[in-house]
């Protein structure tokens, strides 16, 4: 079945029908998030250093200050959480080989199965809620997962980007 996207300013909901169900996903993502989240424990890693870490391992190799914006921190925060993933031989940093003066961190296999597991245990304590629907809702849930995915993918760049602010920025 095709998505379709209705024209600007043609969507059919008021702007208060649209903020009332983005209140809600956004409540029902942090819900999900956290319950999810326990499993994280069983690594043995803070939420930050396995946020960081998953950085690492998808984005490959990345300098600390391309770590710091995806993670919305400061780069002494960034610094010290990565300081703390090399002591525990979860990643590597390496001199860039175009500019001597750039780090690039990546992941170590070490780190990157503990992501895997970490992401497995998350997945299945999920398919265990989702075996529980009936066969409709789940279809339902897979097209309002299609319909997440594209309004993950069709954010405009400004807000994908945009953490200059300071007002996005976590601190940890």
């Amino acid at each position: 079945m095709a998505l379709r996207r209705q024209p600007p300013g043609r969507s059919g909901a008021t702007a208060g029908q649209a903020v009332a169900l983005a209140d809600r996903l956004h409540s029902a993502a942090i819900h999900l998030l956290r319950r999810l989240r326990a499993q994280d424990e069983a690594s043995g890693l803070s939420a930050p250093r396995l946020s960081a870490l998953s950085v690492i391992v998808f984005r490959g190799p990345i300098t600390l200050g391309e770590l710091a914006h995806a993670e919305q921190v400061r780069p002494p925060t960034i610094t010290r959480l990565v300081q703390e993933l090399e002591r525990e031989g979860l990643v590597r940093r390496r001199v860039d080989s175009e500019d001597r003066r750039i780090q690039r961190v990546s992941a170590t296999a070490a780190g990157k199965r503990i992501l895997q597991e970490g992401r497995a245990r998350r997945v299945a304590a999920l398919a265990a809620s989702v075996r529980s629907l009936t066969t409709v809702d789940r279809r339902l849930l897979e097209r309002a997962t299609v319909l997440l995915e594209r309004v993950v993918r069709d954010r405009p760049a400004t807000e994908a980007n945009d953490v200059s602010s300071g007002a996005n920025v976590r601190s940890r």
